[in-house]
């Protein structure tokens, strides 16, 4: 695995350097030689900060972790990936591009399924077009965490989503 480590409001020491490298190193078990990890260490007051995005052809694995201790964090992150991968790796699979950038020892190992992804409601809507900034009060309005809407100003289909600390995002495809 190559590793891609930058930090936000903070120095990449070697030892934080070394925890990554050996802690997500771990998960080359799963990865062929050529997967590039990218790890962004940030602190924001006394949150301490990892986030990791794997790309992998179709997909992205990605997770972060905060908390008081980077090096806690950094444990967290692992297991959660872990998780992810043995969680989705059927659906992973099946996306046949997805198929080089894994061992074959993984590919081949069956892991349980702890939770099948099941939809359990489906739900239709109108979609009228609307600036960002009125989809969010639409949001608001509905008491929701994210929105869908066609944006006026590109006819795209956006999502604006709220984020901590009384902020909203939005989400815009790739043209």
């Amino acid at each position: 695995m190559k590793f891609v480590i930058v930090g936000k409001n903070i120095e990449v020491t070697e030892g934080l350097r070394t925890a990554v490298e050996d802690k997500i190193g771990k998960l080359e078990r799963y990865f062929n030689s050529e997967t590039e990890v990218h790890v962004t260490l940030s602190v924001e007051k006394e949150r301490q900060k990892i986030e990791v995005t794997i790309p992998v052809k179709g997909s992205i694995i990605r997770s972060e972790q905060v908390s008081n201790d980077m090096y806690v964090s950094i444990d967290l992150v692992e297991e959660i990936i872990e998780r992810q991968l043995k969680k989705y790796k059927n659906k992973l699979i099946d996306q046949k591009q997805s198929v080089g950038f894994f061992k074959p020892e993984f590919i081949e190992k069956d892991y349980m399924d702890d939770e099948e992804v099941k939809i359990i409601r489906s739900k239709k809507f109108d979609i009228k077009p609307m600036y960002p900034e009125d989809a969010c009060v639409q949001m608001e309005l509905l008491g929701h965490s994210f929105f869908v809407f066609v944006n006026a100003e590109t006819e795209q289909v956006n999502v604006v989503y709220k984020r901590k600390g009384n902020t909203y995002g939005l989400i815009e495809p790739e043209v």
